[in-house]
């Protein structure tokens, strides 16, 4: 029987962290499932499930806690039930403007009020083409429940928005 867990892995950025947390993986039974990982102000931070055996597990989880030795955190979970199953639609928003306190914050209210759970968000800044100031940029994979309907949503950020003085796309995957 398989037990997938989910891990979270987080230190300082350097060559071969990727290579080391799949090997470490690999000899202790475990199935390398997915995983989102990147490297933010000099930390290498990385989030990721495994598949393993039941007979497997504590084993896998002993090596990747062995991790910390080599300069790592590590967090382990038992993976749960995926609430994306739960999705009666998903959508995609993506949010463009100059960069200030408290868009994300603004904009996850919103998605908060409404029951809707961001599966995945990316955010970034970067220099506007002409003037050079401070963009704000994020993308966010979101599943609405049964009593949210995509367009509900849509009016809310569209209000947002204009307050925020940002762009927001929606699209309905």
């Amino acid at each position: 029987m398989e037990s997938p867990i989910v891990m979270s892995v987080i230190g300082p950025d350097r060559p071969g962290l990727v290579e080391l947390i799949a090997s470490t993986v690999k000899s202790a039974g475990g199935n390398w499932l997915e995983s989102r990982m990147c490297q933010l102000g000099g930390q290498f931070a990385g989030i990721l499930r495994v598949g393993v055996s039941t007979e497997n597990r504590d084993g896998l989880v002993s090596a990747i806690g062995a991790l910390e030795d080599r300069g790592l955190s590590v967090t382990v979970r038992d993976s749960g039930e995926d609430p994306g199953e739960r999705c009666s639609e998903v959508v995609m928003v993506e949010i463009l403007g100059a960069d200030r306190p408290g868009i994300v914050s603004q904009i996850s209210q919103a998605l908060a009020k409404r029951g809707a759970n961001v599966q995945e968000l990316s955010t970034g800044c970067r220099s506007a083409p002409m003037s050079g100031e401070a963009l704000f940029e994020a993308k966010a994979r979101v599943c609405l429940p049964a009593d949210c309907s995509g367009e509900e949503l849509r009016r809310d950020l569209e209000l947002i928005a204009s307050d925020l003085m940002v762009d927001v796309s929606f699209e309905t995957l």
